[in-house]
């Protein structure tokens, strides 16, 4: 049967389990770094296209330059939301990853940026997926079953959720409600206590946590993980050639700031 597998990024999805709660609910201390730490180990985003099989004899062919390098997100409007859906994510990412006295949270990270750059290109569309039925929604053993792409999951999810917020708050969209309303909300996503309209509350919460998770440890060049913060949270040393001397010394932090895929900004000259 065909596999339906992430386009967006290349990532080993974590089990969404009861700590995701603990993130939510905005403290501080070494429950949150773990989770997070853990998520990082299994992230690594990448762009993906479509696959084409090549027959190929002999010696492999090569071409300099032949590669397609990523383009580098660049700062600006939003390219898939409208102002009150980024208001929304932005609300939603910064009470799944709280900010501290230490560390940005989801928003200040770029997380939502991440996801919006996401939707509006190949991953968003599920570009290259085999995206016909039959689908069987209730299956663990393979990827998303759904008709429905990233982007019509999350334009449908993000409207449901200001709807369903608005009968409960007088009005107010999911971005204006106070911070301790707002965990309840998400909780009750993930634990099906929340029934959005037309769409899975829990399917907009497990897709939302991915992307919010991999974009607070993509490379920066992707929009999220602002100033690295995400890796220097957990000691990751990034795109660094060669980092051997500290394989073996376990429980030891790595020395040297992160690096990535662009270098560091002390790394390129300034311009006036």
């Amino acid at each position: 049967m065909p596999q339906r597998n992430f386009a967006g990024s290349l990532c080993v999805p974590p089990q969404v389990s009861t700590k995701a709660a603990e993130m939510m609910s905005g403290g501080v201390g070494a429950g949150r770094r773990e989770l997070l730490a853990g998520v990082a180990a299994a992230c690594m985003v990448i762009p993906m296209t479509k696959g084409r099989a090549t027959e190929i004899k002999g010696v492999p062919p090569w071409d300099p330059h032949a590669g397609t390098p990523p383009v580098p997100v660049v700062a600006g409007p939003w390219q898939f939301f409208t102002p009150e859906e980024g208001a929304a994510v932005e609300a939603l990412v910064d009470r799944l990853i709280p900010p501290d006295p230490q560390w940005p949270g989801g928003k200040d990270a770029g997380c939502a940026v991440f996801i919006d750059r996401q939707l509006a290109g190949p991953y968003g569309a599920s570009r290259g997926l085999y995206m016909r039925p039959p689908f069987d929604e209730h299956a663990t053993d393979r990827g998303p079953q759904s008709p429905l792409t990233p982007s019509m999951r999350y334009r449908l999810s993000l409207a449901a959720l200001d709807n369903y917020c608005k009968r409960a708050f007088a009005g107010k969209p999911f971005a204006q409600i106070p911070a301790d309303q707002q965990d309840r909300i998400i909780a009750g996503l993930e634990n099906g206590h929340v029934q959005l309209d037309r769409v899975s509350g829990r399917g907009f919460f497990d897709i939302l946590i991915q992307n919010t998770q991999e974009g607070f440890f993509a490379d920066p060049l992707y929009g999220g993980n602002r100033n690295m913060a995400g890796w220097k949270m957990i000691g990751f040393p990034g795109a660094r050639y060669d980092y051997r001397p500290w394989l073996e010394q376990h429980n030891q932090k790595f020395p040297l700031p992160p690096v990535a895929i662009g270098g560091r900004p002390d790394w390129n000259p300034k311009h006036a």
